[in-house]
């Protein structure tokens, strides 16, 4: 070979070498031969992407919240649907591994946690879906549920299922002061069987009552709904609740306690069942006036003076009894309607009570032809007692479940509705 057929092949080698170089290359060098072969490689790779694309899985997935996100709602923020596929598997983890149990749609078109979620928590879904042909999709996403420092529940009354008196109010107390009430209210309604209007009253920032104007009409049922995920009550601060209540109204039964004649009337559904002799609050601690509504009942409770500011001069409580029969709680302050045992001959005679209303009993509350124990077998949480002809003021409508002492228009002028 000649050294010019020499350096001909040479050369021709070269190139080869050269365009062997730039296919296999992701940039182009510059020159006229480098880009002329790049052109051919891009070629090349759009040609595979294409086909690429062309098989990809029609199946879109989308996850809620977004990923990222903070605050979350603990009730419905996470959620898996897709569309032009069914969901093959969703697994749903706390940052530490911790699995969390959910619920696939029969069609494979959503996904959601099973249950209610933790409180400042961050949880990772993990989503795969397939298409028609079989194709797999996949995303992903973490999210960061609300803080307790940035939510706000209510605790309300009554329980779930219940049955209660015609008095019974729904009461929310919430564990952070509202100031956004309007929006909180707006998130809660009341409604009853009966047809009754049912208006919703703030006593404070962080109580809201709910009744009609009259009382609950009997046998009726009252439904309570809080959809509260969500709401901003104060700045920054989130509802976190999303749940339906229903409870029962018993029969209409209204007690009369006068205390100037130191008897209790009993009327259910109108008519009077039984009257009492009782015992109401001495002249020196007499018994609130008004309208009060059995909040609680226990059979054997202690009463210590000293819980409500009765203390004699060594700071002891002025009573202090272990075993009082039948109680019923009528005030937030400490006035109960009771068995008593330990007076003797008082009973519609004489007021000698510091200022709850006390009525024939034995000790241990095991006598139930006693008045203290019939009262108690026929009396339920929400029930009406009023106190009529006692030298007291008006209990005020915020202690205990007491809003029936104000009038309706005050009640509608606490709405923020």
């Amino acid at each position: 070979m000649t050294d010019s057929k020499r350096r001909k092949g040479l050369v021709a080698v070269s190139a080869l070498l050269g365009g062997v170089l730039v296919l296999s290359a992701c940039t182009d060098d510059g020159d006229k031969g480098g880009k002329a072969n790049t052109g051919t490689s891009e070629s090349s790779q759009q040609d595979v992407d294409k086909a690429a694309a062309a098989d990809a899985s029609e199946a879109q997935i989308a996850i809620k919240p977004k990923n990222g996100a903070t605050n979350a709602s603990i009730n419905n923020a996470a959620q898996v649907t897709v569309t032009k596929g069914k969901l093959t598997k969703v697994v749903m983890t706390t940052q530490d591994g911790t699995p969390v149990e959910g619920t696939l749609a029969a069609d494979g078109s959503s996904w959601k946690p099973a249950g209610q979620l933790e409180r400042s928590t961050t949880y990772k879904i993990d989503a795969t879906a397939a298409d028609s042909k079989g194709r797999e999709a996949h995303e992903n996403s973490s999210f960061t549920t609300v803080s307790p420092d940035n939510s706000f529940i209510g605790n309300f009354t009554p329980e779930d299922g219940s049955t209660v008196g015609v008095g019974m109010p729904v009461s929310i107390n919430f564990n952070k002061a509202i100031t956004d009430k309007k929006a909180v209210q707006d998130g809660i309604t009341v409604t009853s069987s009966s047809g009754q209007e049912v208006v919703g009253h703030w006593f404070n920032g962080q109580r809201l009552d709910f009744r009609p104007e009259d009382y609950w009409q009997g046998g009726s049922t009252v439904t309570l709904k809080l959809a509260l995920d969500g709401v901003e009550g104060a700045d920054g601060v989130f509802g976190v609740q999303q749940k339906t209540v229903t409870f029962k109204v018993g029969r209409n039964q209204v007690s009369t306690v006068d205390a100037k004649t130191k008897q209790m009337t009993i009327t259910r559904d109108g008519k009077t069942i039984k009257t009492i002799p009782i015992s109401a609050g001495s002249p020196d601690n007499p018994t609130y006036n008004g309208q009060m509504v059995i909040s609680e009942k226990h059979k054997e409770t202690r009463m210590n003076g000293a819980t409500v500011g009765f203390t004699d001069d060594d700071g002891k409580g002025e009573y202090d009894i272990k075993d009082v029969p039948h109680a019923m709680r009528l005030s937030t302050s400490g006035t109960f309607i009771h068995g008593n045992y330990w007076g003797k001959g008082i009973f519609g005679t004489a007021n000698t009570s510091h200022g709850c209303v006390g009525l024939a009993d034995v000790k241990g509350a095991n006598d139930p032809n006693a008045p203290g124990a019939w009262f108690y077998d026929n009396s339920m949480v929400g029930d009406v007692v009023i106190v009529k002809n006692s030298p007291d003021k008006t209990i005020t409508p915020d202690n205990g479940l007491n809003g029936w002492n104000m009038s309706w228009a005050e009640w509608t002028a606490g709405s923020q509705a």
